[in-house]
């Protein structure tokens, strides 16, 4: 049949195959009559160059220069699934950006709760809210708010706060070994003055001087520091006694004690902490554990 190239006949320039038992002849037609001869099979004409064969192995193949149908409408799609991509995979990122931020308006809690850890969460409770020095709840009109704790062995000083202000503190370096004494004004909650004596080495006449002449409704704020007792006498602790103390009587060396009294009080004050020192439940070594006291004291109507 015409246009068939016989098993084992190759393809070799200038040589056409001929029907016979695998016989093979020179090509001695012109390129342009091999052109003719190749479009009598019914096939598209081989541009010179190109064997026979390979067209034959090719019938569907378009000739150089003509349109390719198929092409054109691949490049006509490529453009419209390029648009339909882009915006399926917008829509996809959106989505898990929305599920992962939790929805709108709710902030990062669901990527929070995906990097921290359970001790340490990161959507965990607002803290409590703190009123004047850092009581957990206001005090009622006409109260001072007041916190007051005492010195840590002999490292850390005692502290003294009163309407949000610091009266006593290392930071205000006001404060010493001893008895850390402020008087304020029982009606503004003014401070009058703050002092630090010493009670281990100082003289005790210079504490019974400055809370002798107290006048009538003047608070006295007490906090000790490393030894508050020692060089106190009768006199000394039958002040403080007057002032409203239950334990001053039972003060003795490196004890803690925090204490609130006013000058004319009828009654004990229900402001008062003592720590006795003891080696079998002391805190430190040789001290015991520091007292944190706080509270809310009625302004005095008059002061004298």
């Amino acid at each position: 049949m015409a246009g068939v190239v016989p098993a084992g006949c190759g393809p070799a320039p200038g040589r056409h195959c001929r029907a016979g038992p695998r016989s093979c002849a020179p090509l001695s037609l012109p390129v342009a009559e091999h052109s003719r001869a190749a479009g009598l099979t019914g096939l598209p004409p081989t541009p010179a160059g190109i064997s026979p064969t390979a067209s034959a192995r090719s019938p569907s193949s378009a000739p150089a220069g003509s349109p390719n149908q198929a092409g054109e409408v691949d490049m006509r799609l490529a453009g419209p699934l390029r648009i339909v991509a882009l915006v399926v995979t917008v829509g996809l990122t959106w989505i898990v950006v929305s599920i992962l931020l939790g929805g709108p308006g709710s902030g990062f809690p669901r990527i929070q709760q995906l990097f921290t850890s359970p001790e340490n969460p990161g959507t965990a409770e607002p803290r409590a809210r703190k009123y004047k020095c850092g009581l957990p709840q206001p005090c009622p009109e006409e109260h001072l708010a007041f916190r007051m704790v005492s010195g840590a062995a002999n490292v850390i000083g005692p502290k003294i706060c009163l309407e949000d202000k610091m009266l006593m503190s290392s930071v205000q370096d006001n404060v010493g070994r001893g008895l850390n004494v402020a008087l304020v004004n029982g009606v503004s909650g003014e401070l009058i003055e703050a002092r630090a004596f010493d009670m281990w080495a100082g003289d005790v006449n210079d504490l019974l001087k400055f809370i002798r002449p107290l006048h009538e409704g003047t608070l006295v704020f007490v906090a000790s520091y490393d030894d508050p007792a020692t060089k106190m006498n009768e006199e000394t602790r039958k002040l403080f006694s007057d002032l409203g103390s239950r334990n001053v009587k039972d003060l003795a060396f490196r004890d803690s004690w925090v204490f609130v009294g006013a000058k004319g009080v009828q009654n004990k004050s229900p402001f008062e902490q003592h720590v006795k020192n003891s080696k079998h439940t002391n805190k430190y070594e040789g001290w015991p554990e520091a007292l944190e006291m706080e509270g809310c004291i009625p302004r005095r109507t008059t002061a004298r």
